[in-house]
Parts: structure tokens; C-alpha cells; sequence
């Protein structure tokens, strides 16, 4: 230790706050997490479902997921990380094609040899890109056009486009675009065999080791204690308002939506808030089946049919076997603003929609199918990041000393992921210790 040990107040107990917590808890700080919810985990929490316990969200490991890696060293989990060759299908216009090796690609009928080129060129420039700053400012779908050409473009991405940001579609970046295609590009045995990754018992291992971390070193979890107001006197942290109390400490780490946090700290300047305000987000509803077969032999399907308003369904289980013996998982996400007229449907509505499509994609199934159905809901599921987004982004050191902050934002360019959550978090907590 520099300097004298300090009390840190963490919001929000997901992936990337716990992280926040055990690089504080390292350095001799006290930490004292606040969680609106009644369990650890944010986006990676599990619930019940049906006698099993599963994620809300669906998840999965790469091979380049380093952050995560180091994490399950530390804790001694790494013999809990397993792999599966896992295969991918493309359902396009009413019929399910497999998809994600160079025989499959050359196998689809639906583009000429030129295109097919063009889309696998794509492919090998964009997994070698090391510095994202030029296509930070570059306009994602006039990026693709150019390397797949229109018809490329039309058939591979339109529809998922047009099904996942809606109005937002023509203002994207091409680096966020860019990194999705080179993480899962780099996650491959061969050319032949997409390799992913699971951890047995799913996420809540890992949650459960680092809050184990966190209550050895001294640090304390309040749960269903969300921090209403960061008090502010002579222009610095003081402490928070929790449900009426006033409890005092040195700083205080943020890593809720930013979209909370003008009204969690009405002492911020107002020119910062408006930048915070101006960051966009596409809530999610996720339909999660449990059924008798599995639909496919594929661990994600990409669809792109007039008849289907979902971009892909994800059958978790062809990842996970051991998600339960007979069962198999399924989950299938509607993105949407929330001005969507389908955002005000009800859960039950968006899940009969979902069933009503798994005919469409194998004819073989059938309501006896269905085991159990469920559906969750979450208000900022994915950032809109417009070109230029980098210099969008709010600084985590905020111009109120001794409040910082982060979210999903702050993988940019990087994509949604547990791995991403762990190094923000160490980040967060490095720029927070260093002030």
C-alpha cells in the first residue's frame, strides 16, 4: 500500500463490480457492495427454472476470453472450464443451412462464388485487426456493403440488422461490428471446428468463488440495498443514501447502467450528465424454453426469413450437455427499442411467439415438446455505439472526486461478455485506487 486504505462503496454486484471489489480488497481498501437485487450476478445471475438452475442470459467463452482465464486461475476454477466443437446453422428464407466452415459456405446456394469471397476475405482481414481506432469512426452497415457488396450484405446481415436495432440500423460503428466477427473468428480449433466454451455449473461457480474472495478479505454484500443518492459536500464524495440512511464513505464505484447515475448523483455538473444521457440503449426480452429434443444439432442459428421476428435462436445445450439429463435448453431474444409496439406485449405473448416459429425451423416439433417456458426482461441490454463512439464515452473518473463509474458501455469496442465485465472491473478499480 501508497497510500492510507480508503472506504469504497461498489453499486451493483454483477461480473464487473465484484471484480472492482476483490482488486480493492487486494490493496488493503474496505469495500462494501450495494445490490438492488435479491442475488449476486446482474446479466450472468441464475434463477430456477423448472428445478433447474440457469442463466437469465445466455453465455459463452471464447478462446481469446484472457480476463476470464486469469480469473479462474486465481481462484483455482480453471479445471472447471470445458470446451465443446460446437456448430452453427444459418436459417434463411425457409430453409436451415449449416454454416460456419469454408464447405459450408461454399455449399449455400443463396450467393454466387464472388460473394462467397468477398465474405470470407472479410472474415480473414477483419480477425487480423489489432488498432480499432479508424473504423471507431467508420458507419458499420457502408463497411459491410463495401467488402460483401449488396447482395453479400442482403442476404447475411440485413434482416439481423433490421431484427436487432431497428431505427438505429445505418448508425452503427464498423469496430463494434468488427470485434464480434474477429472473437468468434479466433475461437476455432481449424478451419473446420468452432470451439466454445462453458464453465460447469455455469456462471454462478464463478460468482460464487469471488463473493467467497470478497467475504474472506473483509468485504461485505447488502443485498435488495440499492444506493438511492452519492452524497456530495464541498464539491466531493462523502458517502450514499440508502433507503433513507446516510452511510459515509470515501468514494464510490458505479457499475449500474450509466443511465442511472444522473439521478444517483444529482451533484455531477450538468454538461456530464447530458453526456451520460445521450448514451443509448436496446432493452431485451428473452424467451427461455426448456423441451424434450433438441431443435438442431446447432449451438447458434442465425435466422433471416420474413416470417420469423427473431434474429437467432441459441440452444445452450448443444453447449452444455450437462444442463440437465433429457432436457434441452433454448433461448431465443427479441431486441427492440422499447417505442416498439411489440415491447408492450406481455411475456407470455413473446413466448407463444417464439413457439410458434419452432415448426418453421424443423416441422418434427410439436407443443409435447415444451417442458417449461420462461421469459426475462432487461432496459439496457445493448449500447448503441454510432461512429465516433469512442470519444463519446464519459470518462470513468467523473468531474465529482472520488465518483467513478462503468458499465457494458465500456467494453467498446469489445462485445457483451463476462470476460469483458472483469477487465473493466479491474479498470474501474485501478483508476479509482490511482486518484
Amino acid at each position: 500500500m501508497t497510500t492510507a486504505p480508503k472506504r469504497f462503496a461498489i453499486v451493483g454486484s454483477g461480473p464487473m463490480g465484484l471484480m472492482a471489489a476483490m482488486e480493492l480488497l487486494k490493496q488493503g481498501h474496505q469495500v462494501d457492495i450495494y445490490e438492488r437485487d435479491d442475488r449476486i450476478g446482474g446479466m450472468s445471475a441464475s434463477f430456477n427454472f423448472d428445478g433447474l438452475k440457469i442463466e437469465r442470459y445466455y453465455h459463452f467463452i471464447c478462446k481469446t476470453d484472457h480476463a476470464l482465464f486469469e480469473l479462474l486461475d486465481s481462484l483455482g476454477l480453471s479445471d472447471r472450464l470445458k470446451w465443446t466443437d460446437t456448430k452453427m446453422g444459418y436459417y434463411y428464407d425457409g430453409k436451415l443451412y449449416k454454416w460456419g466452415t469454408p464447405f459450408a459456405l461454399l455449399a449455400f446456394p443463396k450467393l454466387g462464388l464472388i460473394s462467397k469471397f468477398r465474405y470470407a476475405l472479410h472474415v480473414m482481414v477483419t480477425k487480423g485487426i489489432k488498432d480499432w481506432t479508424a473504423l471507431d469512426r467508420v458507419n458499420a452497415t457502408a463497411w459491410l456493403r463495401r467488402w460483401l457488396g449488396e447482395r453479400g450484405y442482403d442476404v447475411l446481415w440485413r434482416r439481423t440488422f433490421h431484427l436487432k436495432f431497428f431505427e438505429y440500423t445505418d448508425n452503427l460503428s464498423a469496430s463494434w461490428i468488427g470485434t464480434r466477427i474477429k472473437r468468434i473468428a479466433l475461437s476455432r480449433r481449424s478451419l473446420l471446428s468452432e470451439s466454445l466454451g462453458y464453465i460447469e455449473g455455469g456462471s454462478e461457480t464463478v460468482l460464487e468463488a469471488m463473493e467467497r474472495f470478497i467475504l474472506e478479505h473483509g468485504g461485505r454484500i447488502h443485498l435488495k440495498q440499492g444506493i438511492d443518492q452519492v452524497n456530495v459536500d464541498q464539491g466531493r464524495v462523502t458517502g450514499v443514501r440508502v433507503a433513507g440512511e446516510d452511510r459515509a464513505c470515501d468514494a464510490v464505484l458505479s457499475t449500474a447502467p450509466i443511465q442511472y447515475v444522473p439521478g444517483m448523483v444529482p451533484a455531477l455538473p450538468r454538461e456530464f450528465a447530458d453526456r451520460i444521457r445521450r448514451i443509448e440503449n436496446i432493452p431485451v426480452a428473452c424467451v427461455i424454453l426448456k423441451l424434450r429434443h433438441a431443435l438442431s444439432a446447432n449451438f447458434w442459428m442465425n435466422i433471416s426469413d420474413p416470417e420469423i421476428e427473431i434474429p437467432g435462436v441459441i440452444e445452450y445445450s448443444n453447449l452444455n450437455p450437462g444442463t440437465g439429463e433429457g432436457e434441452h435448453i433454448l433461448y431465443a431474444p427479441f431486441y427492440m427499442p422499447k417505442t416498439h409496439p411489440k415491447w408492450s406485449r406481455s411475456n407470455e405473448q413473446l413466448i407463444d411467439e417464439v413457439v410458434g416459429y419452432l415448426s418453421k425451423i424443423n416441422p418434427a416439433f410439436g407443443p409435447d415438446w415444451i417442458v417449461a417456458r420462461h421469459c426475462h426482461r432487461y432496459d439496457f441490454a445493448q449500447t448503441i455505439c454510432p461512429p465516433g463512439f469512442q470519444a463519446m464515452l464519459p470518462a470513468m473518473k467523473t468531474p465529482v472526486p472520488g465518483f467513478y463509474m462503468a458499465d457494458t458501455s465500456y467494453y467498446y469496442p469489445e462485445d457483451r461478455s463476462i470476460n469483458e465485465s472483469i477487465a473493466v472491473g479491474r479498470t474501474l478499480a485501478a483508476v479509482a485506487a490511482a486518484d
